[in-house]
């Protein structure tokens, strides 16, 4: 990943919708039609927003409506050309981006 690299945070209600499936599938889709170099969906176990709703698991450990973050991690001009695509899915939730390092892990030797 050549510099400058940003991180892109996408946060969403897991029962947010995007035309018949989650959101969140859906961003996650389209980030890699974009051709972005990766992206992880993780589903919070308690959160709030800016309507102070309080999301988490209830009794029985079914869902009220918890939270799911999607990270991105590329070079800036690549997570600047999908930001606006992006941006028109989320029609309630907020967007980061970030300045990043990116840190290559290292093989061992003789791998």
């Amino acid at each position: 990943m050549k510099p400058p690299v940003k991180m892109l945070l996408i946060y969403v209600d897991e029962t947010d919708l995007w035309e018949t499936g989650p959101l969140y599938e859906a961003i996650m889709r389209r980030l890699r039609q974009l051709g972005l170099a990766g992206a992880t969906a993780q589903v919070g176990s308690m959160g709030f927003g800016s309507n102070r709703k309080l999301h988490h698991k209830r009794l029985f450990g079914i869902s009220d409506d918890r939270p799911v973050t999607i990270s991105v991690v590329d070079n800036e001009s690549a997570i600047r050309a999908a930001l606006p695509k992006i941006r028109a899915m989320v029609k309630d939730g907020l967007i980061a981006l970030i300045d990043a390092e990116a840190i290559e892990a290292e093989a061992e030797p003789g791998e």
